[in-house]
C-alpha cells in the first residue's frame, strides 16, 4: 500500500502542477490579448484623429492656395485692364496724329502748289529782266557770269596768297620762338658738366722725393703697380706730379685712387700696393654697379639683368668729345621718352634701347668689333626686346631701324649729341670742318667769298650780283645746303644764307 502512495502521489503533484501552469498561461495569454485589443483600438483612435488633422491642413492649405490664386487673378485681371487701357490711349493718340498729319499734308501740297504757281510768274519776269539786261548791257548772262566768275577767281588767289603768306610768316616767327624756348629749356633741364676726352691723368706729389719711394728699388714698386693696374705711369722731370696713362678710363681711376691712397698713407711697397689694388678694384666694381642702378632708378626702369647695369656703370667713366657717355645715355632715355610719349609710342622699350644704345662702349672686349656690334651682343644675351636690340643695332645706320622705337632714338641721340655745349670737338677737325664749309661754297660759280661763322653753324656766302639774281640765289642756297649735307659729317644742322647785294653809285656835280 505504501508503495501505491508512493507512487500515487508523485503522479498526483506533476498533474496538479501541470494543470496549474496551464491554467497560469492560459489568463497571461488572454491579458495579452486584452492588452493587444486595448493597444488597436488606442492605435485606431490616433489614426484616425491624425487622419483628420490631415484633412483639415489639408483643407486650409487648399483654402489658402485658393485665396492666393485668387489674388493673383485679380492683379492680372488689373494689369490687363490698365494694359488696355493704355492701348485706348495710343490708339486715340495715333488717330488724332494721323488726322493732324492728314491736314499738314494737305497744307504742304497747297504750298507747293501757289509756289509753283509763284515760281512760274517768277522765271518768266527773270526772262523778261534777262532779256532787258542784255539789251542794256550789250553782252550776254554767260559771258557776264564768265567775267565775275574770273574777277572773283583772281580776288581769290590774291586773297588765299595774302594769306598764306601771313601764316608762312606767322609760322616761321612762331617755330623760331618755340624752337628757341625748347631748346633754352631743354639746355636747362639736361646740361651736364662737359670732362675733357684725354688718356691721361696726373697725380699730385706731396714732394719730390715721393718719386723715388713710388719707383722703389730696382723699380720693384712702380712695375708692379703697373701690372696689377694695366696702365703706364710716366715719371719725368715734372715738379711733384707723375702722369697716369691709358685708354681703359676704369684701370686709369683704379690706378689713380690706388697711388693716392699710398701717397697718403707712406707705405709703398709690392705687397702694400697689391693690397690697396684690390681694395680699390672691389670699390669701383661697387661704384660701377651703383652707378648703373642709380640711372635706372632715376629713369623708372626695372628689371635689368645685373651684366647690363654693370655695362651701364662703366660708361660712368668714359667720355665722347668731352661728354660723359652714361650722361649721355640718361639725357637720350628721357628725350626719346618725351618723344615716345607725344607720339604713343611704348614708352619702356624706347627708353631702354635709348639708355642701352652707347653700353657697348663699356664693354671689355678684345674683339675688333664695333661698340654697337658690342651692345648688340650684350644686350641679346641679357634677353633685352628684339626692339631694343634693334635700336642699339640701328642708332649710328649701320642697319635700317624696323620699329618707330628705333628712329625716335636715333633722333634723340641726334639732339643730346648736337645740342650746344653736348660736346667738345678737337681744334684740328674743327678748323678743317670750317675749311670744308667755305671750300664746298667756293666752288659753286657766282659765289665770291663764303665765311664759316658760329662755330661752323651758319654759312654766309657773297655772290655776284650781276651773274645771280634773286630768283638763282635761293636754287643756289638749296644747291650748296644739298653737297654739305652729302659731303660732310657733322651735329645738328647749318644754316646757308646767301647775300645779294647791287650798289648803285652817281655823283652830283
Amino acid at each position: 500500500m505504501s508503495w501505491i502512495l508512493f507512487v500515487i502521489l508523485p503522479l498526483t503533484g506533476l498533474i496538479l502542477g501541470w494543470a496549474i501552469r496551464w491554467l497560469y498561461a492560459r489568463f497571461q495569454l488572454s491579458s495579452i490579448e486584452q492588452k493587444a485589443a486595448r493597444l488597436s483600438q488606442d492605435a485606431i483612435k490616433e489614426a484616425e484623429a491624425k487622419k483628420r488633422e490631415l484633412l483639415l491642413e489639408t483643407k486650409d492649405e487648399l483654402i489658402r492656395e485658393r485665396n492666393q490664386q485668387e489674388h493673383e487673378l485679380r492683379e492680372r485681371r488689373n494689369e490687363l485692364q490698365r494694359f488696355d487701357k493704355r492701348l485706348l490711349q495710343k490708339e486715340e493718340n495715333l488717330e488724332r496724329k494721323a488726322i493732324a498729319l492728314d491736314k499738314q499734308k494737305q497744307s504742304l501740297i497747297d504750298r507747293e502748289r501757289k509756289l509753283s504757281e509763284k515760281e512760274t510768274f517768277l522765271s518768266s519776269e527773270e526772262d523778261r529782266w534777262r532779256g532787258e539786261l542784255e539789251r542794256i548791257a550789250g553782252i550776254s548772262a554767260e559771258d557776264a557770269k564768265k567775267l565775275i566768275m574770273q574777277s572773283m577767281e583772281n580776288e581769290a588767289r590774291h586773297d588765299v596768297q595774302v594769306v598764306l603768306n601771313k601764316i608762312e610768316q606767322e609760322a616761321e616767327t612762331a617755330a623760331e620762338k618755340r624752337a628757341r624756348s625748347v631748346l633754352v629749356t631743354t639746355i636747362q633741364r639736361l646740361a651736364t658738366e662737359i670732362s675733357s676726352e684725354i688718356t691721361v691723368t696726373s697725380v699730385s706729389l706731396p714732394n719730390d722725393e715721393m718719386k723715388g719711394r713710388i719707383i722703389g728699388r730696382e723699380g720693384r714698386n712702380i712695375r708692379t703697380l703697373e701690372t696689377l693696374t694695366g696702365v703706364d705711369i710716366i715719371i719725368d722731370d715734372t715738379p711733384e706730379a707723375v702722369v697716369i696713362s691709358c685708354f681703359d678710363p676704369v684701370r686709369k681711376e683704379i690706378a689713380r685712387r690706388s697711388l693716392e691712397r699710398l701717397i697718403a698713407d707712406g707705405r709703398i711697397h709690392p705687397a702694400r700696393i697689391e693690397e690697396v689694388v684690390q681694395k680699390v678694384t672691389k670699390e669701383i666694381s661697387q661704384l660701377i654697379y651703383e652707378e648703373g642702378e642709380k640711372v635706372l632708378f632715376d629713369l623708372g626702369i626695372h628689371n635689368m639683368n645685373p651684366d647690363g647695369i654693370r655695362g651701364l656703370g662703366r660708361l660712368y667713366f668714359r667720355t665722347s668729345y668731352g661728354q660723359n657717355v652714361l650722361s649721355h645715355s640718361k639725357e637720350v632715355a628721357i628725350i626719346a621718352g618725351m618723344i615716345a610719349a607725344e607720339i604713343g609710342c611704348d614708352v619702356e622699350v624706347t627708353k631702354r634701347g635709348a639708355l642701352l644704345h652707347d653700353i657697348g662702349k663699356g664693354i671689355e672686349t678684345d674683339g675688333e668689333g664695333t661698340h654697337v656690334e658690342a651692345g648688340v651682343e650684350l644686350a641679346k644675351k641679357i634677353g633685352e626686346d628684339a626692339r631694343v636690340v634693334n635700336a642699339i643695332a640701328s642708332h649710328h645706320n649701320d642697319i635700317e631701324p624696323s620699329c618707330v622705337e628705333s628712329v625716335i632714338v636715333q633722333i634723340a641721340d641726334a639732339i643730346s649729341a648736337s645740342r650746344p655745349g653736348a660736346r667738345r670737338e678737337t681744334l684740328n677737325n674743327y678748323i678743317k670742318r670750317l675749311e670744308s664749309l667755305e671750300r664746298i661754297a667756293e666752288g659753286f660759280a657766282g659765289v665770291e667769298k663764303a665765311y664759316a661763322i658760329q662755330a661752323g653753324r651758319e654759312l654766309r656766302i657773297m655772290v655776284n650780283n650781276e651773274s645771280v639774281d634773286d630768283s638763282s640765289a635761293k636754287n643756289l642756297a638749296k644747291e650748296i645746303a644739298k653737297k654739305i649735307e652729302s659731303e660732310l659729317k657733322y651735329p645738328g644742322r647749318i644754316k646757308v644764307t646767301i647775300i645779294r647785294e647791287t650798289r648803285i653809285v652817281e655823283y652830283a656835280r
